[in-house]
């Protein structure tokens, strides 16, 4: 089935609220899933929201939480999420550091303990909006690990985000936002509820054999997801790890902690204020020429033109803006499903649904 975004945005809304979250934070929540619909990040869009019902059933979200302070240093800040809605808390700790940075130049911000952020690119996308270049290192712990080592057949990773994004005052930002894994965990999930196969080099089974069928993450023995680029996406996984996990949330995959079946995310966040450096007038000449730079390439065989990171996003929300967006029958029927479990009457489900 097509939905309009703003559908899945009012009917995520009610289970939030069904569930026990307040209406202005279902609402910022389930708009930060369905935009990720919109800009075509199906893995992060209302498909996580039958985890995030659950999640609050069995105490693992506290959906009345916000972000406090820990730790203020200046230039560098602790903050803590309270396990609640990342939307929220991470919304939160971005305008935060914006505030810092433009006092000071940079801010480093830590957000530790914050149920799934959700996309990460919303929050560079905050800091573009005002001015300001980011930089977010993520790890991700409270569940079973998902991605593979280079060279090994076990997992041992999450699909750690990393993204950087950089503003322009002529034109959108520039947004370099991905998994580091070969694909996101949920493109996993949105694959197997449509039954579909996965493209080749994402997935292994429990014997480290290539696969593109995704049941070998929702079976046992399971296999794993593969880091992107062989030893590359491996090795900025573990930096993502190290940095958000280990010096932030002081939470990692290793196997000293307890995996509840949760989804909780450690943010490292780096907040540049270009006139901190040569000012934004030169920074800006410099990003237009080199975007233009690259436009001016001449497209290779097959390919209709070169494009900047964030660009996909933008042309897919500007296709689904208009014909809506895909929900296969598998997802409709667990965000249903997410809707009976948060006490949502059945004569809401089905005004959706009709």
């Amino acid at each position: 089935m097509q939905l309009a975004a703003s559908q899945l945005e009012a009917f995520v809304t009610e289970i939030f609220v069904a569930a026990g979250a307040v209406e202005n934070v279902a609402r910022q929540t389930a708009g930060h899933l369905a935009l990720a619909n919109l800009k075509g990040h199906d893995s992060h869009g209302v498909v996580m929201a039958p985890s995030y019902v659950t999640n609050i059933k069995r105490g693992f979200l506290n959906p009345h939480a916000h972000m406090s302070v820990v730790k203020d240093s200046g230039g560098v800040v602790l903050i803590d999420g309270g396990t609640g809605f990342g939307q929220v808390v991470g919304a939160e700790s971005t305008a935060f550091a914006i505030d810092r940075a433009r006092d000071n130049g940079i801010a480093c911000v830590g957000l530790r303990n914050a149920h799934h952020l959700g996309r990460i690119g919303t929050y560079g996308e905050m800091c573009a909006d005002a001015g300001m270049v980011s930089v977010h290192f993520v790890n991700v712990v409270g569940h079973e690990p998902l991605v593979a080592p280079f060279g090994g057949a076990e997992a041992r990773l999450q699909t750690n985000p990393f993204c950087t994004v950089v503003p322009r005052v002529n034109g959108p930002p520039i947004v370099l936002d991905m998994a580091t894994s070969f694909i996101a965990f949920g493109k996993v999930k949105v694959a197997y509820n449509a039954g579909k196969t996965i493209r080749n080099g994402a997935l292994v089974d429990h014997e480290g054999v290539p696969t593109n069928d995704p049941n070998v993450m929702f079976t046992r023995p399971g296999g794993s997801v593969q880091p992107f680029g062989l030893y590359k996406g491996y090795g900025l996984a573990l930096m993502c790890e190290l940095l958000g996990g280990a010096l932030v949330g002081e939470w990692t995959m290793q196997p000293a902690h307890e995996r509840t079946g949760t989804v909780i995310n450690n943010m490292l966040m780096l907040v540049l204020n270009p006139e901190a450096f040569g000012g934004t007038e030169r920074f800006q000449q410099e990003i237009d020429g080199m975007v233009d730079y690259l436009y001016a390439t001449k497209p290779a065989k097959g390919v209709d033109k070169v494009r900047i990171p964030g660009e996909p996003e933008r042309e897919t929300f500007a296709d689904r803006s208009v014909n809506g967006v895909p929900v296969d029958e598998r997802s409709w029927q667990e965000l249903a499903g997410a809707a009976k479990l948060a006490g949502l009457a059945e004569d809401a489900v089905a005004k959706y649904a009709a």
